[in-house]
C-alpha cells in the first residue's frame, strides 16, 4: 500500500512506475501530476458525478441540485492534463427527484458508480474501449463550495431557496443570519402563494413554523441546526427556544 503525502516525491514516483501497471482507477481523489496518471500502460480512469462536460469541478452533485436540474449522471473518463476534460468511456443518466438532497443523491450514486467503474475496467483491460471527446463549448462548472457561499439570500424566489437548501444538505449546509445567530437550514418546503409581507420578512407563531417570505411565495424551514447543537425539526426547536431572542428579526404571528 502506497500512501504518499507528496505525489511528486521522487521515491514514490519511482516505486509507482516500477509497478508497471496496466490501468489505474481514481475516485474522489486530489489532482494527480501527469507523471502519475500517465504511468499505467492504458492510462488512469476517473469517476465523476456528472454527465461531462457538464459540471466539471469539485462539487457536481451540489450544483446540479442548486440549479434545479431534473437529471444528472455519472461519467468514467481518461484523466488528461486539464481537470475533468479527458475522453469519456461510459456515462449513466440519473434522474433527480424533486425532494432529493445532495446527501441522498450522493448515496444513490455510490452503488451505481461502483458498477460503472467495474464495467469500465473490464472494457479497458479488453482494450476495446472507445473514447468520446468532450465538447468544451458545452462545459459548465461546479466549483468547490465554501461556507461563505452557503448563505441564503432573502431576496431570492422561493424555489431557488428551496433548491439551494437541498443542494447543500447535509453538507456543507445552507445558512441564514437571524439576529446574532447563524442558523443552518437542513430541510425546507416552499409555497409559491405570495403572502402580504415584504420579501425577506421572517414569520413565526413560536410553536410550529419559521417562515421566510419571498418575492413569489414563502419557504418554511422544517429542520435546522444552531451552532454547536444537534439537528432538530422545527416544532422541537421552537418548543425549547425563546423566539423573543429574535424579536428584531422575526415577526411573531399569534
Amino acid at each position: 500500500v502506497l500512501q504518499p503525502i507528496n505525489l511528486k516525491n521522487e521515491d514514490f514516483i519511482r516505486t509507482y512506475r516500477e509497478l508497471d501497471a496496466d490501468l489505474a482507477v481514481v475516485v474522489a481523489f486530489r489532482m494527480l501530476p501527469e507523471v502519475i496518471w500517465s504511468a499505467p500502460r492504458l492510462g488512469t480512469i476517473n469517476l465523476h458525478a456528472s454527465l461531462l462536460p457538464a459540471y466539471r469541478g469539485a462539487a457536481p452533485i451540489n450544483w446540479a441540485i442548486i440549479n434545479g436540474e431534473k437529471k444528472t449522471g455519472l461519467t468514467t473518463f481518461l484523466i488528461a492534463k486539464e481537470i475533468d476534460t479527458g475522453g469519456v468511456i461510459y456515462q449513466k443518466e440519473i434522474y433527480i427527484d424533486e425532494n432529493e438532497t445532495a446527501g441522498s443523491l450522493h448515496d444513490r450514486m455510490m452503488d451505481i458508480g461502483a458498477e460503472l467503474v467495474v464495467d469500465t475496467v473490464h472494457t479497458m483491460l479488453s482494450e476495446q474501449a472507445k473514447y468520446l471527446e468532450q465538447d468544451d463549448s458545452k462545459a459548465t462548472k461546479a466549483p468547490k463550495i465554501f461556507t461563505e457561499d452557503c448563505e441564503i439570500q432573502k431576496e431570492w424566489p422561493a424555489r431557488k431557496i428551496y433548491n439551494f437548501i437541498r443542494g447543500l444538505s447535509p453538507f456543507p449546509g445552507a445558512w441564514i443570519q437571524i439576529g446574532s445567530d447563524v442558523v443552518k437550514i437542513v430541510w425546507s418546503t416552499y409555497n409559491q402563494t405570495p403572502l402580504p409581507y415584504n420579501s425577506g420578512t421572517i414569520l413565526s407563531d413560536g410553536k410550529s413554523y419559521l417562515r421566510l417570505c419571498t418575492v413569489d411565495g414563502y419557504v418554511d424551514f422544517e429542520e435546522l441546526q444552531m451552532p454547536g447543537k444537534k439537528r432538530m425539526n422545527i416544532k422541537a426547536f421552537l418548543n425549547g427556544f425563546d423566539i423573543n431572542r429574535w424579536e428584531n428579526d422575526v415577526l411573531q404571528i399569534s
